[in-house]
């Protein structure tokens, strides 16, 4: 099990890599993670037909080459608002757990978490478990269901990962250790220091000191990666990274509060020319040219952030460079986003007006569309020509249905759709929306797109094996599961 001082400590990044290294010794592994906070998620097998569970765990799976299921992210919360998250349990949405209390929720959930963590261990020989936050948070400790509950449940063997470029590395881990319990303790089997800038040498003596005070030693040091090429799990990627190459297309996402499935722009990042930025205020829209991207992304509360993109200013910024021919691409939220307004009767996300950049409406609906999608584009214009023919596979997940806006059509303004119920363009071309989640992350429609490759994820995981099997102990990862068959 891999735990953390704190969020982003890289639980997910070193979970990951380790099921590739354990994949990659010929063993049958598998992820888990028993609660996860995150709007970014997938869409995956379950036992009623198709699910969601954590983006991390999808990857993960996908690293630990095992067919991607929701036992693996039994409990997924989907933040709404700042005191507020839709419940997702085994993949389905769960109306009675997200109207229920947190603390009360814990032992409700708890018997079906449970039972997913056994099969997957009776049936893999190694399960690889993720943590959350942190597992000394001790107002959390009495209703856990995340962190020491199942590493007790699991008598998993521990490993306890900071981030030392934040500093006060050594304290967060000492402190994490002694705030737990002694049994608790006794399950931690190593201390990592990750995203080290500098001499390793300079560290000494504190991991001896360290595990002096503790008897736990620190098992592996891990440079600072900008490039590792995984998509980020709990924000938008590090802004000081740079683009591969001269820049030919900067690609500007807006960052609203309530952001979603931001990960599928990850493969942007890799693209050789293309600049990658996070849009947060109208200055930052300011310089792009025709040929740039200015991307709505999903939204877990898609009338909030349409209310915040005003708010900021936004809204004129993205018709400017709409009205000036710039491209523009709107994914399921922000493809709502794009049309003429959201009718809301039902209670689910709220009424707003639309951006009028597309001639569509969309009625918000109680039934949730979950499923994987495959598709082809049809007769694309404009901007977005090169996908004509394309056929492209990712998946959906929205409440809203879409459709051309009548009053409109009367009058002769027509979207044209490019696949049937799932993607519009407007006349000029240069704007498109779509439901369609992953677009980006299938080569042929980037090779189309942009005329190159990006580093595909089956390297992305084998580097992330390679770095860990590097930076560890020797010894110390397999001695890990030799202690699991001693069990």
């Amino acid at each position: 099990m891999v735990l953390g001082t704190t969020s982003g400590a890289g639980k997910s990044w070193l979970t990951t890599a380790l099921c590739r290294y354990y994949s990659n010794l010929g063993l049958k592994v598998a992820p888990f993670k028993a609660q996860n906070m995150s709007n970014n998620a997938r869409v995956v097998a379950s036992a009623t037909g198709q699910g969601e569970i954590g983006s991390a765990q999808y990857f993960q799976a996908l690293a630990a080459r095992a067919e991607p299921e929701v036992r693996m992210n039994p409990l997924l919360l989907k933040p709404e608002a700042d005191t507020h998250s839709q419940v997702v349990l085994m993949g389905q949405v769960s109306a009675e757990l997200t109207a229920m209390p947190w603390r009360g929720r814990s032992e409700k959930v708890w018997p079906q978490i449970a039972a997913a963590l056994d099969a997957l261990r009776a049936e893999n020989d190694v399960v690889v478990i993720e943590g959350a936050g942190s597992p000394a948070e001790i107002n959390l400790h009495a209703s856990d269901i995340v962190n020491m509950r199942v590493a007790r449940h699991a008598d998993a063997r521990c490993l306890l990962v900071t981030d030392i470029d934040r500093g006060g590395a050594f304290a967060h881990l000492y402190g994490t250790w002694a705030l737990l319990p002694e049994d608790e303790r006794a399950l931690i089997q190593g201390f990592v220091l990750n995203k080290f800038r500098g001499d390793a040498s300079l560290l000494a003596p504190a991991p001896q000191m360290l595990q002096e005070l503790t008897g736990v030693p620190t098992v592996a040091t891990i440079p600072m990666q900008w490039r590792h090429g995984l998509p980020e799990e709990d924000g938008v990627f590090d802004d000081r990274s740079t683009a591969v190459g001269a820049v030919h297309t900067t690609v500007a996402v807006i960052a609203y509060p309530r952001i979603s499935n931001l990960d599928e722009f990850q493969p942007l990042k890799n693209v050789p020319g293309v600049r990658l930025l996070w849009a947060r205020s109208p200055a930052d829209l300011v310089g792009l040219k025709a040929r740039d991207w200015v991307v709505l992304p999903g939204s877990k509360s898609t009338a909030a952030d349409l209310a915040w993109l005003r708010a900021q200013g936004l809204d004129q910024a993205v018709a400017a460079h709409a009205a000036q021919g710039g491209t523009v691409l709107g994914v399921c939220g922000g493809l709502q986003m794009l049309g003429e307004a959201l009718i809301d009767t039902a209670g689910i996300d709220g009424n707003a007006p639309g951006l009028g950049l597309l001639p569509l409406v969309t009625t918000f609906e109680v039934a949730k569309t979950v499923q994987r999608t495959e598709a082809q584009f049809g007769a694309v214009q404009g901007a977005w020509a090169a996908l004509a023919g394309v056929p492209v596979s990712g998946y959906e997940i929205h409440h809203g249905q879409t459709a051309q806006h009548p009053a409109m059509a009367a009058k002769g303004d027509v979207a044209h759709e490019v696949i049937p119920g799932i993607a519009w363009q407007n006349r000029a071309g240069n704007v498109l929306g779509l439901y369609l989640h992953g677009l980006l992350e299938d080569p042929a429609v980037v090779k189309a797109l942009f005329g190159a490759d990006a580093p595909t994820l089956e390297a992305v995981f084998d580097g992330l094996a390679h770095g860990v099997a590097a930076h560890f102990e020797p010894g110390v990862l397999d001695a890990l599961i030799a202690q699991g068959d001693a069990h």
